[in-house]
């Protein structure tokens, strides 16, 4: 399934590139237990990979990478996300999956917030992202 696009009225504060990213996980993950997952872990790390949210819903367990822009000066939130990151959230989550056997179904998403003028204007999910 590919996402879907929500207006809302979160009223966000501006300080440094990390507090604006940490803030944008912090409103995906109360908009993930909005949609009905169950928050495993967040900012999970393993060597130097890191995930965002690790979550489950309906017998899966998904690997959300979160990725939240200020402006569309430089594109949209989703088009931001490398190869080489993919990548990373790949290996991170064999390992989760190796330490957690009981989990037999994965799936990876992407969650893209944009805000202007310091409140949250869209909520974009793709979902069951391929490499």
């Amino acid at each position: 399934m590919y996402g879907w696009i929500t207006l809302l009225s979160y009223p966000y504060q501006m300080n440094t590139n990390q507090q604006k990213g940490n803030q944008g996980e912090d409103f995906a993950a109360a908009y993930l237990e909005k949609q009905g997952y169950t928050l495993l872990e967040r900012n999970w790390r393993f060597r130097h990979w890191e995930v965002d949210i690790i979550a489950s819903k309906d017998r899966f367990l998904h690997f959300i990478e979160v990725k939240t822009r200020h402006s569309l000066r430089y594109g949209r939130p989703e088009e931001s996300i490398t190869r080489n990151k993919m990548s990373n959230l790949r290996n991170a989550a064999e390992e989760y999956q190796y330490l957690h056997p009981e989990w037999q179904y994965i799936q990876f998403d992407v969650l893209a917030i944009t805000v202007v003028e310091e409140k949250v204007k869209e909520v974009f999910m793709i979902e069951d992202v391929y490499f």
